[in-house]
């Protein structure tokens, strides 16, 4: 087997694997937005605790279509030797690289304005929607009890809240669960604001985060690499 067969089935073999990957992930996000009740009596506390913080099912659809796009591509550039799609699954996986690149900037250098447009959106939705719509209330009750969070910036976010002017009082995560939470035991409770503490976990677990991001870009670029040579390699055939 020549260089050129083995790394055509090579590119071939793990994009059928991207693709399946994608497609399973595409399932369960149907799976979820059409029958949720089901997903949760299977997968109970994990679903409930974890995976209704965000709203997953959409994350999942769009996720596994994209790397079902880029499976396809792949699989069918290297099994049909298709110049025209090995070049679509390099420009694809080269926009993808730069968007997280371009993400991971942004993350780093402004923080600090992103916590700005988020409390500018949040805060006025947390005072409006919190206590009114139950979804919203759900998530932000989950999320602060797992995180050990308030708010988005702390326990003055739900001030002049409808949860505030309803009960006379701050939810209780604000309070370490202790009761009645008022300004006073908010205040001394010091919990920290969500978006703090989430940044903090990552900090924590930089090692971690950095270590799977510089994984999933050696992927990545190897695959940009494997599919130009597979395309340059047709123009000798």
């Amino acid at each position: 087997m020549g260089c050129f067969t083995f790394i055509k089935v090579m590119m071939i073999l793990f994009n059928l694997a991207i693709f399946l990957g994608g497609g399973t992930l595409l399932g369960v996000g149907v799976w979820v937005t059409v029958d949720g009740q089901s997903f949760l009596n299977i997968f109970g506390t994990l679903s409930s605790s974890v995976l209704q913080v965000v709203n997953v099912s959409y994350f999942l659809i769009v996720i596994g279509a994209i790397l079902m796009v880029i499976g396809f591509l792949g699989c069918c550039g290297a099994q049909k030797e298709s110049k025209c799609l090995l070049m679509m699954f390099f420009s694809v996986v080269l926009i993808i690289f730069i968007a997280e690149i371009a993400a991971a900037v942004v993350a780093l250098v402004y923080t600090g304005l992103a916590e700005t447009l988020l409390t500018a959106v949040v805060t006025p939705l947390l005072k409006e929607k919190y206590g009114v719509d139950k979804s919203l209330t759900h998530i932000w009750n989950v999320t602060m009890t797992e995180v050990h969070c308030c708010g988005l910036n702390n326990y003055t976010d739900f001030d002049d809240s409808y949860w505030y002017k309803t009960w006379g009082t701050y939810p209780e995560p604000c309070c370490k669960d202790l009761q009645p939470c008022n300004s006073t035991l908010a205040a001394h409770s010091e919990v920290p604001g969500c978006f703090d503490q989430i940044l903090e976990e990552i900090k924590t677990n930089a090692g971690v985060v950095g270590g799977v991001a510089a994984g999933i870009a050696a992927l990545e670029i190897a695959a940009m690499a494997v599919s130009m040579y597979l395309y340059c390699q047709l123009d000798q055939k």
